[in-house]
C-alpha cells in the first residue's frame, strides 16, 4: 500500500461526500421551494382578507400581511407597503415588479413562481374590490395547482436528488481508482 492508494482514496471519499451533500442539498431546496409556496399562499389568503373585508387600502393591507410572520416574503410585502407609502410616479404594477425582481436570489423560488408573482401585480390596485378578489382569487387557484404538483412529487425527487448524488459520487470514485 503506497501513498498514493491512500490519496486517491482520500479523494474518492472527498468527491463521494461532496457529490451526496449536493444531492441532499438539491433535496433540500426542493423542500424549501414548497415550502415558501405554501407560505406565500397564506400570505396572499391574509391579503385577499385585508382587501375585501377590512377594505383596507394596498399599503395597510400589504403591511398588516408583512408584520403577521418572518421571512423573505414578509420583508417583501413590508417593502411594497413601504414604497406605495413614499410613491414617487411609479404606478402599483412597477412598484410590484420591480420588488418582485428584488426578492432575494437565495429564496426557493422557481422563475415561473417569481413570473407568475409579477403577473399578479398587474391586475391589483387599479380594479375593483370585485375584480381584485377574482384575480387574487385565480393566482391562489394557480398556487394550489404548484403546491399540489410539488407534493405529488416530493417524495420521489428528494429520494432520486439524494440517491444521484451518492451514486455519481461512487460512479466518480470507481473511475479514479
Amino acid at each position: 500500500m503506497t501513498v498514493s492508494f491512500f490519496l486517491k482514496a482520500a479523494g474518492c471519499g472527498m468527491v463521494v461526500a461532496g457529490t451526496s451533500g449536493y444531492g441532499s442539498w438539491m433535496a433540500a431546496s426542493y423542500r424549501q421551494r414548497l415550502g415558501m409556496l405554501v407560505e406565500l399562499r397564506q400570505m396572499i389568503f391574509l391579503l385577499k382578507g385585508q382587501i375585501i373585508y377590512a377594505n383596507a387600502p394596498l399599503p395597510e393591507a400589504f403591511e398588516a400581511v408583512g408584520q403577521r410572520m418572518e421571512g423573505v416574503l414578509p420583508e417583501f410585502f413590508l417593502q411594497v407597503a413601504r414604497r406605495l407609502d413614499g410613491q414617487q410616479g411609479k404606478t402599483f404594477c412597477e412598484i410590484w415588479k420591480e420588488e418582485v425582481a428584488g426578492i432575494s436570489p437565495e429564496a426557493p423560488l422557481a422563475q415561473t413562481d417569481r413570473q407568475s408573482l409579477a403577473a399578479l401585480g398587474e391586475h391589483l390596485g387599479y380594479l375593483d374590490r370585485d375584480m381584485q378578489e377574482r384575480n387574487l382569487l385565480l393566482y391562489l387557484e394557480q398556487l394550489d395547482l404548484a403546491i399540489s404538483g410539488l407534493r405529488d412529487r416530493q417524495e420521489e425527487k428528494c429520494r432520486l436528488y439524494t440517491s444521484l448524488g451518492v451514486m455519481g459520487g461512487l460512479f466518480l470514485a470507481v473511475l479514479v481508482l
